[in-house]
């Protein structure tokens, strides 16, 4: 296969894999129970088809063009079609309101937009028909849009009366032209769409395929795809980096399948994020439990071997448990997730080392990546070559250049980084100074290259006594406890640290019950039992924190932290300036009168 670094763009990279790969599967769907296939050469028919679909319909090079879908064969190929048409793509969460798309066709300029069901039109459309840029939509399905100002047309009918073989399709723009415009989810506010050229991806595909080749052998490799493709993450990671390797991609059901999805798939190469990886630990101890006897020593067993083999300590009389462990548990738990799973990424937010440490205790190969959409998005991974340390994100990919600023801020270089945000000269001379991307993250290089993130430099809590804290660490801690799902710490310009806590609620039915009391939160909220419990969570957490980091009071959420209610991104991170929205003044009453 060709070197990718000879590609101009995306589309020449697709189609020249499309040609090598023929007849042999590619995208991957579940309908009315069975998987059903969309080879290479069809994708690529369609993607020529729909480019020239595009271009009929008055669509000029250089236009933006909003993407509105779940993950499914049609992301995919749309996706390849608007750039291969010289348009630009501006992904969009579906999970997005009304304002949220129109503040995303106002700011790109979105002249058409796709999208996928109904049900998303629904949202859409009034956004659209308020717009003075969009002038054409185009359903995936079959849409009822009803009498409209706009231009409606039905993705399928464009690919079947503009039939286009590829070889036709000309794609002559560069690496530094502008492929997509992706709107970061907004941790901290408005969202600003991240300008990344055809550059930017290749070089991360480059990266990630020097990584799979040189530790674990470049095979026929499969991907399950299940994090949304709107994000920089997926969409480098999940899409563009399989289309390089000349791999299959599967797209997953929805998260409630994913364990039988990856059983069903057998991928060799999974793309995760921090919160699943802590989802998952949690099912798989949870499980283990409660099966006893054998189950659960072999547990223990594996856990302890792993930690000792992890930090050089695993002795000759470590043998026996280590044969048993490697015979009658490491292969239930690899069938689990499909058997030829070759290694496991995470991205998109830091993961706390013990949650990494269970998995390769496991037997499965746990990679932590980094990396932001301002970088396409992905700048560094830990790789078995260089050394996998769980405290670390692993050294830069090649022909990447990462230091470390005078205040500890990590600033990348190369051909990854973005061009800009789209329509904001502001931001962007804030971010890009002489070539260097200031990712607004702080830590340090260690002695093999390997970058550590203490944590985001904008996040960071500086107490009353100009003290650092990094709240993300802390957290991470904290929904390690089995009574807590998840928490947001604060404490900026006070004494002390406070926490937000939302309890596990399958541990709230199980003390529920053996207290013999309501579950409903109106009543547990007051119960000092209860809050007596999850205290001494905290204090366990305590126990391993600074004076400075500990935690000396909580309150606890009226809901769990969801992308419905806006207090998480799709990415599964945190909005700390959503969830203050909520709670802040009950979190600032616990510091009391003065506090």
């Amino acid at each position: 296969m060709r070197r990718l670094e000879h590609f101009p763009n995306l589309v020449t990279m697709f189609f020249a894999r499309a040609k090598e790969r023929g007849d042999a599967p590619f995208l991957w769907r579940k309908q009315a129970g069975a998987w059903t296939s969309t080879s290479w050469a069809e994708a690529a028919r369609q993607v020529a088809s729909l480019a020239a679909g595009l271009k009929a319909i008055g669509l000029n090079p250089g236009d933006r063009v909003m993407l509105v879908a779940e993950n499914r064969p049609e992301w995919c190929i749309s996706d390849l079609a608007i750039m291969a048409a010289g348009c630009v793509t501006v992904p969009t969460y579906i999970t997005n309101t009304e304002r949220d798309h129109a503040h995303i066709i106002e700011n790109s300029g979105a002249r058409a937009v796709i999208v996928s069901t109904q049900k998303l039109a629904n949202v859409l459309m009034p956004a659209v028909l308020k717009s003075i840029h969009a002038q054409t939509v185009i359903g995936i399905d079959h849409l009822r849009l009803g009498q409209s100002s706009v231009d409606c047309h039905d993705w399928r009918a464009l690919i079947d009366q503009h039939p286009t073989a590829p070889e036709d399709v000309t794609a002559d723009f560069a690496r530094e032209d502008l492929a997509c415009i992706i709107y970061t989810s907004g941790t901290g506010g408005s969202p600003r769409g991240v300008m990344q050229h055809h550059g930017a991806i290749l070089h991360n595909v480059n990266g990630c395929i020097t990584v799979i080749s040189e530790d674990f052998g470049w095979g026929d490799e499969v991907f399950l795809s299940f994090l949304p493709l709107s994000h920089a993450y997926e969409h480098s990671g999940g899409q563009w980096f399989p289309i390089g390797l000349g791999a299959q991609i599967y797209y997953a059901e929805g998260l409630e399948k994913l364990a039988s999805n990856i059983e069903e798939v057998r991928p060799t190469i999974m793309v995760v994020v921090p919160r699943l990886f802590e989802v998952l630990r949690t099912r798989i101890s949870k499980g283990i439990e409660k099966q006893g006897g054998l189950a659960s020593r072999l547990l223990g067993a594996a856990l302890d071997i792993g930690a000792k083999r992890y930090h050089g300590r695993l002795g000759l009389l470590d043998r026996p448990k280590q044969l048993a462990v490697a015979a009658l548990f490491k292969p239930k738990i690899s069938k689990k997730f499909g058997g030829r799973l070759k290694a496991m990424v995470s991205g998109g937010a830091p993961l706390n080392p013990e949650v990494g440490l269970f998995f390769q205790s496991l037997g499965l190969t746990f990679l932590q990546g980094y990396g932001q959409t301002e970088a396409a998005p992905v700048i560094s991974c830990n790789r078995p070559s260089a050394g996998i340390k769980m405290d670390t994100v692993g050294p830069p990919l090649v022909e990447t250049e990462v230091r470390i600023a005078e205040d500890g801020e990590i600033l990348v270089r190369g051909e990854l980084v973005m061009h800009g945000y789209w329509r904001n000269e502001a931001e962007t001379a804030r971010v890009l100074k002489d070539g260097w991307l200031h990712t607004g993250d702080i830590g340090e290089i260690d002695e093999r290259g390997r970058i550590r993130i203490t944590d985001r430099k904008k996040d960071l809590i500086i107490n009353d006594k100009g003290d650092n804290v990094a709240p993300q660490k802390v957290e991470g801690m904290l929904t390690l406890q089995p009574e807590i799902v998840q928490a947001m710490i604060a404490g900026d310009r006070r004494p002390h640290m406070v926490a937000l806590i939302v309890p596990d609620p399958e541990w709230t039915q199980e003390w529920c019950a053996r207290n013999g009391t309501s579950c409903k939160f109106e009543r547990l909220a007051e119960n000092s039992a209860y809050r007596t419990a999850i205290g001494q969570a905290i204090e366990r957490v305590n126990k391993d924190l600074s004076v400075i980091e500990r935690i000396r009071r909580f309150v606890l959420a009226d809901e769990p932290f969801t992308i419905e209610n806006g207090q998480l991104t799709p990415s599964l991170k945190i909005r700390r300036h959503m969830i203050r929205e909520v709670y802040g003044e009950r979190l600032d009453a616990l510091y009391g009168p003065g506090g």
